[in-house]
C-alpha cells in the first residue's frame, strides 16, 4: 500500500475517500493511516492529504443527501436491502437522530452502519443544506484528522507492519483477503440471523381491511418512529401511535383477546416484526405485522388519515390543542390536496 501511495500520490487518498463515501465497500481508513505514516517521514505532505480527504467526504456525502431530499426513504429503503449489517437499518439511524439531533451528523463517520444512512435520511428530513454540509463537514475534518493523526503517531509500528507484510509476499495478500472474506461470512450470516427474528406471519392489506369491518375489529399500532411520522404524516384511520420501545411498557392498551395489527413504513416490515416477536414472547397468540406496511395500504386505495405535526400546530397554541386527524381518501381527494 505504502508503494502505491507513493508512486501515485494523493491521488489515489482522493479516489479512494470518494468511493467509499459514495457507497462502494472499499475501506479509506486504512489509506489514510498509512499516508499519515509516509507523511511524519516527509514523503508526503499532511496538509495535501487532509484537504483532499475533507473534499472527497463533502462531494461524496453531498451526492447522498440529495439522493435522499429527492428520493426520500425510497433511497433508504435500497441501502436496508442491500446492506449486509442489519444495524445500518433505517430505524437505527432514526433513533440515533432522535437521540443526538443533529450531532449525529458529526460523528456518522465513527460509528459502522449509520453513516450509511445518515445522509440520505438527512435530506429526507429537509436538513437545510447549509446545516448539512456545516456539521457534516465537521464530522469529515475529524474523521481525516484522527486517520491521518493516528498514522504519524504510530509511524514507526506501521513501517515495520508494512515492511513485514512485504517480506510476506503474496502471502500477505492471501491473509488479508482471507480476513475479508471471513468478514463478509460473518456479516451474511449475522443477516440471516438478523431476518429469521423477522419470519413471522403476515396480514394482508386486503385480509386487515375485512377484520377492520367486522365486529371485532383488529387493535392497529403505528410503531414508526417520531421522525417517520413526520416525514408521511398519513396512517391507517383509527391506529395507536407506539414507539417501538414504548410496546411492553403500554401492554395494558394491547388486549389479549383481540386480534392486534403492527405496521411500519420500513424494509421487510422489520420494526412491526419485531413488535410482533416481543409480544409474541410474553405469551400472545393473536398478533401480525401488516405486509407491506404503511405503502401497502395506501398503494391499495384504502383510506387513510393525515395526522398534524409538529410544524403545523402554533407553537402558543401546542399545549391546549387536541389530537387531530383528518380522514381522506386516497384518490383524487389526496391529490389535490398534495
Amino acid at each position: 500500500m505504502s508503494e502505491l501511495i507513493a508512486e501515485y500520490g494523493l491521488l489515489l487518498v482522493f479516489v479512494n475517500v470518494l468511493l467509499e463515501r459514495a457507497g462502494l465497500p472499499l475501506p479509506a481508513t486504512p489509506t489514510l493511516i498509512v499516508c499519515g505514516a509516509l507523511a511524519a517521514t516527509g514523503r508526503l505532505s499532511a496538509a495535501a492529504i487532509f484537504v483532499l480527504a475533507v473534499a472527497a467526504c463533502v462531494i461524496g456525502d453531498s451526492l447522498w443527501y440529495y439522493a435522499g431530499r429527492f428520493y426520500g426513504r425510497r433511497v433508504m429503503k435500497f441501502l436496508c436491502r442491500v446492506s449486509l449489517s442489519p444495524d445500518s437499518c433505517v430505524r437505527t439511524t432514526e433513533n440515533r437522530f432522535e437521540r443526538w439531533g443533529r450531532l449525529t451528523l458529526v460523528v456518522a463517520k465513527f460509528v459502522p452502519g449509520l453513516s450509511t444512512v445518515a445522509r440520505p435520511l438527512a435530506g429526507a428530513m429537509r436538513l437545510p443544506l447549509g446545516s448539512f454540509e456545516l456539521l457534516n463537514g465537521l464530522g469529515s475534518v475529524l474523521w481525516s484528522g484522527a486517520a491521518i493523526g493516528t498514522g504519524m503517531l504510530f509511524q514507526t509500528q506501521i513501517g515495520l507492519l508494512l515492511l513485514r507484510l512485504r517480506d510476506l509476499g503474496t502471502l500477505a495478500g492471501e491473509l488479508t483477503i482471507g480476513i475479508l472474506a471471513v468478514y463478509v461470512a460473518y456479516k451474511w450470516w449475522e443477516r440471516r440471523r438478523y431476518n429469521s427474528v423477522l419470519r413471522l406471519p403476515r396480514i394482508t392489506v386486503e385480509e386487515l381491511r375485512r377484520l377492520a369491518a367486522s365486529e371485532r375489529a383488529p387493535v392497529v399500532v403505528d410503531v414508526r418512529s417520531a421522525i417517520g411520522r413526520e416525514q408521511d404524516r398519513r396512517c391507517i384511520p383509527g391506529s395507536l401511535e407506539m414507539g417501538l420501545e414504548e410496546v411492553t411498557a403500554r401492554l395494558a392498551e394491547l388486549p389479549l383477546d383481540r386480534e392486534i395489527v403492527f405496521y411500519c413504513a420500513c424494509p421487510n416490515e422489520a420494526s412491526a416484526a419485531f413488535a410482533a416477536r416481543k409480544l409474541l414472547d410474553r405469551g400472545y397468540v393473536r398478533v401480525r405485522p401488516l405486509g407491506g406496511g404503511l405503502d401497502a395500504w395506501a398503494a391499495a386505495g384504502y383510506e387513510v388519515e393525515h395526522r398534524l405535526g409538529a410544524a403545523d400546530v402554533p407553537r402558543t397554541s401546542l399545549t391546549a390543542l387536541p389530537a387531530v386527524s383528518t380522514a381522506v381518501a386516497l384518490g383524487s381527494d389526496m391529490t389535490s390536496s398534495s
